[in-house]
């Protein structure tokens, strides 16, 4: 198992690196993310992962410890391998890819070529309890002075008719985003503007 590789950037593409080290060349395929993050170094050190399959052997790397978490895991859903899960990657940052499964948020994968919405709800189904069991605590809770503004949004808007789980979805979403959003008319408002 190869944890990682460190040395002289020999040849850098936008998905492909070649790192020298100890006079030996690792092809290490990357995200457009990592990319971005190696495009001015000329040495790097990279986290990767060794896949194996009967046909082939390749090096995929990582910047950091959790782009390479969401990628094996996204490599663990049936039906997802690694060109997807790299795709993936390059389409959103390895938080977005957290946040949209732990938020059910298959329309974020519209944007990933080669995943669909069936593919997007396996994945979704699949991860959302290893991501939220992996997921630090302050991104999947909201700003403790904004427990009573959410609270009091939700029950008005139950009291509307309006369906829990969805309601509590654009909630959630609402205060990830809007941190500025602290009194409970406010979430009201722009709440029913997504609810509609």
């Amino acid at each position: 198992m190869i944890a990682f590789v460190k040395g002289r950037i020999a040849l850098k593409t936008p998905t492909y690196l070649v790192v020298e080290t100890g006079g030996i060349g690792y092809g290490i395929h990357i995200s457009l993310n990592t990319y971005s993050q190696v495009e001015k170094s000329e040495t790097v050190k990279l986290l990767t992962h060794f896949h194996v399959k009967e046909d082939s052997q390749t090096l995929y790397g990582f910047f950091d410890d959790l782009e390479r978490d969401v990628f094996v895991k996204l490599i663990s859903v049936s039906g997802i391998g690694p060109n997807t899960a790299i795709i993936t990657l390059s389409s959103m940052t390895a938080e977005e890819v957290r946040s949209a499964i732990i938020g059910e948020n298959v329309e974020a994968f519209k944007k990933v070529k080669g995943v669909g919405p069936k593919t997007a709800k396996r994945i979704i189904l699949d991860l959302k309890e290893k991501m939220m069991k992996s997921a630090p605590e302050t991104s999947l809770t909201v700003h403790p002075a904004n427990n009573t503004a959410r609270d009091e949004a939700l029950q008005a808007l139950l009291a509307l008719g309006f369906n829990k789980i969805a309601t509590q979805k654009v909630l959630n979403k609402l205060l990830r985003e809007r941190p500025d959003l602290s009194r409970a008319e406010d979430l009201i408002k722009e709440t029913l503007k997504q609810l509609r």
